[in-house]
């Protein structure tokens, strides 16, 4: 259960993180320094990509061990007949149920990081300005860890949007391409699935599970592929439109509220896709194997 709790918490971190890339660009805008903006937000971005490889190692475990509970259990160690016993197909509705738990979590994380948002951007706001005075990322660190009053002072100076600032951002019509949102609520499906899917079919099918876990690289990779051509690029165009002042800083936080919902609903989609996706898998994986 242990083991569980922290890939769910490593999940919901995973996820927080990349929805508060939203919080950047309106930041960016508003400072008129996205360059530096992102630049800050991947020092944060550096503890999904350490949370992300320790996550898919206790993933792996967690199927490894539901193989030798079964084994264990049964006394079959030849893997073709194990998969078929009763105790192993109990092991496996355990793997699904705690891998359903873990998207969840990619839920709860992605909810949690758009609740922030507004916080984070008056965090990057501060900590641009104070980047640009000492011009130093560890000497910007030392002093917000060693300065106590600041962060009371910016802390203080934080508060969540009104209920009618959600309304008005709702309500405008702002010129949001229906067809980049969409494709954002397929793109998170994917990628909040993906590693997981993997795992799965290598549960389903433990002869190959490491060609499985491999292919999760490929499933991830159409992701990627979809978010580089088709959503960074649109939303990398609206910032820059509101730069240079075509577009006005509301626009900005419209698209950051609707990205962030198409966010969430795409990790309830990959609730949805989960199994198929991993029976998927394994189908390649059986091919290619």
């Amino acid at each position: 259960m242990e083991r569980l709790l922290a890939v769910a918490a490593l999940t919901a971190l995973i996820h927080l993180i990349n929805t508060l890339v939203y919080a950047v660009r309106i930041s960016g805008v508003r400072t008129q320094r996205l360059a530096t903006a992102f630049s800050l937000y991947n020092v944060i971005f550096l503890l999904a990509t350490t949370a992300n490889s320790v996550q898919g190692f206790l993933l792996a475990s967690i199927v490894e061990r539901a193989i030798q509970v079964a084994q264990t259990e049964t006394g079959i160690y030849v893997l073709e007949e194990l998969v078929v016993h009763a105790a192993y197909q109990a092991q496996l509705a355990i793997i699904e149920r705690d891998i359903r738990f873990v998207i969840l979590a990619a839920t709860a994380g992605t909810l949690l990081g758009a609740a922030l948002i507004p916080v984070f951007v008056n965090i990057f706001n501060s900590a641009i300005f104070l980047f640009e005075k000492v011009g130093s990322v560890p000497r910007m660190l030392a002093i917000a860890l060693l300065s106590p009053r600041r962060v009371a002072v910016l802390l203080s100076d934080m508060h969540l949007p009104s209920r009618n600032t959600f309304k008005q951002l709702r309500k405008s019509r702002r010129g949001i391409p229906k067809l980049f949102l969409v494709l954002n609520f397929f793109v998170t499906g994917i990628y909040t699935t993906g590693v997981l899917s993997a795992l799965f079919a290598g549960a389903l099918f433990p002869d190959f599970r490491t060609a499985a876990a491999t292919l999760s690289a490929v499933v991830n990779g159409v992701a990627t592929i979809l978010a580089a051509t088709v959503v960074d690029p649109t939303a990398a165009a609206i910032t820059d439109q509101a730069l240079r002042g075509e577009r006005s800083e509301a626009d900005i936080k419209q698209m950051a509220l609707y990205l962030s919902v198409t966010r969430l609903l795409g990790t309830v989609f990959a609730q949805v896709i989960f199994v198929p996706a991993a029976y998927l898998v394994k189908y390649v994986a059986a091919l290619l194997a």
